[in-house]
């Protein structure tokens, strides 16, 4: 019986960096280029609790810890950046990547915007 090792350290080269910045988390996830993701992680993962998940110091510290993660076990020198979300993490995730020296090729805005969306609630009578 021959056992099949999962974890096959590739050599990647180029990646994608999703960033998902909520108003009270920040999330960051590497893929390569197929989709499949290398490293993710959050700002509550790297120990922020409460409030100071959003703030954009916690999202710099996620983007620094992932990078480095994809950077080491892949190879990851050059990324691709989708940016969603509003929140106060979007800008110093940016600067983060930039900082952690991988070149940047793109950086994309992917937040989704309702087209009319759903029929608001009624008005409000006091």
């Amino acid at each position: 019986m021959t056992t099949k090792s999962k974890n096959i350290k590739k050599d990647v080269g180029v990646g994608r960096v999703y960033i998902s910045a909520s108003f009270n988390n920040t999330l960051v996830t590497v893929t390569d280029t197929a989709g499949d993701t290398l490293a993710w992680g959050s700002s509550g993962a790297v120990g922020f609790k409460g409030t100071r998940r959003a703030t954009p110091y916690a999202a710099t510290t996620a983007v620094e810890k992932v990078i480095d993660k994809a950077k080491n076990d892949y190879g990851v020198n050059e990324v691709e950046i989708y940016v969603k979300g509003p929140g106060a993490g979007r800008d110093a995730a940016l600067r983060a990547v930039r900082a952690a020296g991988v070149k940047i090729s793109l950086i994309a805005d992917v937040t989704p915007v309702p087209h009319n969306g759903p029929r608001p609630k009624k008005k409000r009578r006091v």
